[in-house]
């Protein structure tokens, strides 16, 4: 994240959570009952990314656990890289998170936050960032899509190396986009 934020820059002024979950049929630690697939065992991943989509930190637990709940420990992780943090952060939310209990969380952690309403139809916003990077890490790697994987330090690794592959693509995108040199490709990475 150090080097990709000292090429590129992260966007630390817009942070995206949101919740995936994905079916668990092994079980395991971070397994529970769906709510989305008639109670067969599931995994929820809490995704945290940037302004940009880049993944800064995400959070296992069991399908049965409320976004709100997972919030807190998922804003923690992007204590651990040690960056230099804006003045001024704003957290984009869907409608999962439409609580006072998460107003009160944001407030005391000194961010603003733009939440979905409920009831209200599609409200995407600035929070597309987070469903795509959920959608590269379902459809890029099988391991994560169906979590077989019982431990949940193994499923954090799978999801670690996941999240270096979107970091270094994004880098390769933005080199092309962005410079040019004798062996470039013809075509965009």
């Amino acid at each position: 994240m150090e080097f990709y934020d000292r090429i590129v820059g992260l966007d630390l002024e817009n942070l995206s959570v949101d919740g995936c979950i994905v079916k668990a049929p092994c079980g395991g630690e971070a397994a529970g009952r769906s709510p989305v697939d008639r109670g067969k065992q599931g995994t929820k991943r809490s995704l945290l990314v940037d302004g940009a989509g880049i993944p800064l930190g995400c959070v296992v637990a069991g399908a049965n656990r409320h976004d709100s709940p997972l919030l807190r420990p998922t804003l923690e992780k992007l204590g651990r890289f040690g960056l230099a943090l804006p003045d001024q952060i704003t957290v984009h939310l869907d409608a999962g998170y439409d609580s006072s209990k998460t107003r009160s969380l944001l407030t005391e952690l000194g961010c603003e936050w733009v939440i979905s309403q409920k009831g209200v139809p599609l409200q995407a916003g600035a929070r597309w960032v987070v469903e795509r990077t959920n959608s590269w890490h379902n459809r890029g790697f099988k391991k994560l899509q169906v979590c077989t994987e019982r431990r949940i330090r193994v499923i954090e690794a799978f999801i670690s190396l996941a999240n270096a592959v979107i970091v270094v693509r994004r880098l390769a995108r933005e080199a092309w986009c962005t410079y040019r040199w004798e062996t470039r490709p013809t075509q965009q990475p």
